[in-house]
């Protein structure tokens, strides 16, 4: 962290406490001292609180789509059913063990119903926008015949759901990862063998 700029260590702070405490249990003084600086300090690179979780907001969308993707960039289009699962194993390791994305997650749950934007977010994250991706890639995999063809957006949304449920179920009780992972694996699963076009 100490290569960092004064303003990126703001922010880094801010990310960590809104997503322990909620962002109205934190205080412009208390980012400042995580920081390592005076409270009216904060305001030589921010006009206030309200616009350090609009850049928050901005900076994790920007670093979602990177490494994750987006229904305009959902990455590459697996070439088989194997690729699929293996594709989607990654996301689910990034979604689950990402520091940024892991305390965004929880402050979209905390605000999201105290703020519209915050609330647009979590639906575009926790259900349209990941199903959005994925009815993309199915739709291709389907033109390649790599998939039974039916509705891409019930599929997705198929696959999606089960997958979003045991995250968020981590989020609340870390210590079952291990039961949600299997889960998964077996979602998965079941997955192929009901939609893989056999050779």
């Amino acid at each position: 962290m100490s290569n960092l700029t004064t303003k990126e260590k703001i922010l880094n702070s801010a990310l960590t406490l809104f997503s322990e405490k909620g962002y109205d249990g934190v205080g412009v003084d208390l980012i400042a001292e995580k920081v390592g600086l005076k409270g009216p300090s904060i305001y030589k690179h921010f006009k206030g609180k309200e616009e350090i979780l609009e850049i928050l907001i901005d900076n994790v969308e920007n670093y979602y789509e990177m490494n994750f993707g987006s229904e305009l960039h959902p990455g590459t289009i697996p070439s088989s059913m194997d690729e699929l699962i293996e594709i989607t194993k990654k996301r689910i390791q990034f979604t689950m063990h990402d520091e940024i994305i892991r305390k965004t997650r929880k402050i979209l749950m905390m605000e999201q119903f105290r703020n519209q934007r915050i609330a647009k977010l979590a639906t575009r994250y926790t259900t349209e926008g990941i199903q959005g991706i994925y009815q993309k890639i199915f739709e291709e995999m389907m033109n390649q015949n790599l998939m039974r063809r039916e509705d891409s957006a019930v599929v997705a949304m198929l696959f999606v759901a089960p997958i979003t449920l045991w995250i968020h179920m981590c989020d609340r009780e870390p210590e079952r990862e291990q039961e949600a992972l299997q889960r998964m694996d077996a979602h998965l699963a079941h997955f192929v063998k009901e939609y893989a076009i056999a050779d």
